[in-house]
């Protein structure tokens, strides 16, 4: 579901690429509509980048962005399987297996760009 970016998005957007100036792809020139595509495919340079990102995410972060990704507004389509992993591992360890297996079922049946 498409989105326009909340001030909430925004902030937490900020928070794992503070090097984010605009709020659109490079590429499309089209706004942003969900925070984890643009951090795999714009900001994070590797995925030890992508850890070392999404570990500033706090408990309170990581909750918000699950409650969007429940709702089917933050999308996780274009985000790539190693990135994933890392972000199911980071959800593990802050919020419980429970939690991270949510993602994953979401993840794999929307896996599409």
């Amino acid at each position: 579901m498409a989105r326009e970016l909340s001030p909430r998005d925004i902030a937490v957007l900020k928070k794992v690429a503070p090097e984010c100036e605009g709020l659109e792809c490079a590429g499309s020139k089209a706004p942003y509509k969900s925070i984890l595509p643009p951090l795999s495919n714009h900001y994070a340079k590797n995925e030890e980048d992508f850890r070392n990102r999404i570990s500033a995410l706090n408990k309170d972060d990581l909750e918000y962005l699950l409650s969007l990704i429940k709702t089917g507004e933050e999308s996780l389509g274009c985000v790539q399987p190693h990135y994933m992993t890392i972000f199911i591992e980071m959800i593990t360890e802050k919020l419980g297996q429970e939690r991270a297996q949510e993602v994953m079922s979401v993840y794999a049946m929307w896996n599409e760009c």
